[in-house]
């Protein structure tokens, strides 16, 4: 899809990750297409359902470099709907084995 980063990667970066990145590392592990809004929110949606420690985060879609323009695309897309709809907010995800395991049983 692109060359992202594999949700394992993200892990071992860092212990709390974005809701952005989390869904960009998990789609591109499930070979699916990131770059779709709706399916942001679907994700984000699962993720709230079972109960994941999510905290509400601002992530400035200018952050992202060059490479990452498609990535700040769907941040501004997203942006524009985050009051009226909860799931096209950003969140920090905390990446702990039951976070992974909620995460990869995700169905993009």
């Amino acid at each position: 899809m692109g060359g992202g980063v594999s949700l394992e990667s993200l892990r071992r970066k860092v212990a709390f990750q974005n809701s952005i990145d989390v869904w960009i590392a998990a789609a591109e592990d499930a070979g699916a297409d990131w770059r779709d809004p709706e399916g942001y929110k679907r994700f984000v949606s699962y993720l709230r359902g079972r109960g994941l420690g999510l905290r509400a985060f601002t992530l400035c879609a200018h952050d992202a470099g060059a490479e990452e323009k498609e990535k700040a695309d769907l941040a501004e897309k997203l942006a524009g709907e985050r009051d009226a709809d909860p799931n096209a907010a950003t969140y920090t995800v905390r990446l702990t084995d039951e976070a992974m395991g909620v995460i990869r049983g995700f169905s993009p």
